[in-house]
């Protein structure tokens, strides 16, 4: 078969580089490949799996014409069986021409918290965790699979030395190291990463303990500018943003603790260490056997209850770094759990058996589905440039930015309402 695998983006993310490790575990099945997309950073990741690229069209619109037009084109030229999208509008853009008007089989892939009404009814979606997909059915789509956040086990194990990053950092042997990899961004991400930092902060006022974290985004000015506040105020570095790294791999495998989310945290366990689930709102959980069934049914996140401070993440750090003989227990536990569970060769399998299924038959082209999407894709289009709501984002942003820069500050919505959290003395 010939598939084009198109990630809604290649900036360095979780759900980005599980869309390439698919591709690449796929395409060792024995089909043809190629990652279709605006060039990234993960350019050099998809280059290092050995597949093929190609450049799509820049456009700020979503979906864009531009690049509907190219893919179309692209399909059609080089007999594509099945396109992979991954969020609404890679889908989109493979939805409006090489699916409608070419008839290639299309699929959507979903990894966010919930499917945006853009999507449409009749087309088949993978959804990351089994609450998601009963969601999605009850959202009226038929045609759901549910295939895991796939990890690579091979690459991805407990064996990576981890202690050029302690010696490159200065973090010797008796002090504790607390690593995040994530991306730094406003979006989802933000909340936990300030409470990560505040939490290491309460720590260090009685232990030799470290945070590095790992990535990049639009937050960074701000959360270095809080990291340097609380560096001051212990008279030490205890903070460091250590900036975006292709193979994090050394970074997880240095931490004597992870706090992370999603694929993020589902990486450090593979890597045999014991990890803090955090989510938004203040939301942090140690993933042990007691609450493994609730991440395994919900997904590497959850929503806390707006806790005004980051007294609860301290205290599951503090519990983990006090207690050597659990730290190993949970490593062990975490890193069998996604081999049984996470493995990118067992979710490729499956993956596979889709794009067969969908190269076999003809996808329903539902002419109302069509009508509908275009509708409220139109719309979408407006409400993103509407100077109104360009205005209101762009103030919540300033807010939730100015707040990062502040240890013990956060700024979150609730409804409509901005809500201080308050500053810690």
């Amino acid at each position: 078969m010939r598939i084009i695998v198109y990630p809604h983006d290649l900036f360095v993310g979780g759900s980005q580089i599980n869309a390439i490790d698919l591709a690449a575990a796929v395409r060792d099945l024995g089909h043809q490949v190629y990652v279709y997309g605006i060039p990234g950073p993960l350019v050099e990741h998809v280059q290092a799996r050995g597949l093929s690229f190609v450049e799509a069209p820049s456009s700020p619109r979503r979906p864009s014409p531009h690049r509907i037009a190219h893919l179309a084109r692209l399909a059609r030229r080089d007999q594509v069986d099945v396109i992979h999208g991954y969020e609404w509008p890679p889908c989109l853009d493979a939805y409006f021409g090489a699916h409608l008007v070419g008839g290639v089989g299309l699929l959507c892939t979903v990894l966010s918290m919930a499917v945006s009404p853009l999507v449409p009814r009749s087309i088949p979606l993978i959804m990351g965790t089994a609450e998601l997909g009963r969601t999605a059915r009850t959202d009226g789509f038929a045609d759901v699979t549910v295939i895991e956040p796939p990890i690579d086990t091979v690459s991805d194990h407990p064996g990576i030395d981890g202690g050029g990053v302690r010696a490159a950092y200065g973090v010797g042997p008796s002090a504790e190291l607390v690593v995040s990899v994530s991306r730094l961004a406003i979006e989802l991400k933000l909340d936990a990463l300030e409470r990560a930092i505040d939490a290491v902060a309460l720590l260090a006022e009685h232990r030799p303990i470290r945070l590095l974290i790992v990535g990049e985004g639009e937050a960074q000015p701000h959360l270095r500018a809080r990291a340097g506040a609380v560096n001051a105020r212990r008279g030490r570095e205890v903070v460091t943003l250590v900036g975006q790294q292709l193979d994090p791999r050394p970074f997880y495998a240095a931490a004597d603790v992870v706090v992370a989310m999603g694929s993020s945290a589902l990486r450090a366990m593979s890597i045999g260490r014991p990890v803090v689930v955090q989510g938004e709102r203040g939301f942090s959980e140690v993933c042990e056997p007691d609450t493994s069934p609730m991440f395994l049914r919900n997904g590497f996140w959850g929503i806390g209850g707006d806790e005004p401070d980051a007294l609860r993440l301290a205290g599951h750090i503090q519990r983990l770094l006090d207690d050597a003989e659990l730290r190993a227990s949970l490593g062990a536990f975490g890193r069998t759990l996604v081999v049984e569970r996470f493995d990118l060769r067992t979710a490729a399998q499956k993956l596979l058996l889709r794009y067969e299924d969908l190269a076999r038959r003809s996808t329903p082209r539902v002419a109302r589905d069509a009508a509908v999407t275009a509708v409220r894709a139109g719309r979408a289009e407006l409400r993103l440039h509407d100077p109104r709501r360009k205005r209101a984002r762009s103030a919540h942003e300033a807010a939730r930015l100015a707040a990062a820069a502040v240890p013990g500050r956060s700024v979150q919505m609730v409804g409509r309402r901005r809500v201080d959290l308050g500053a810690a003395s």
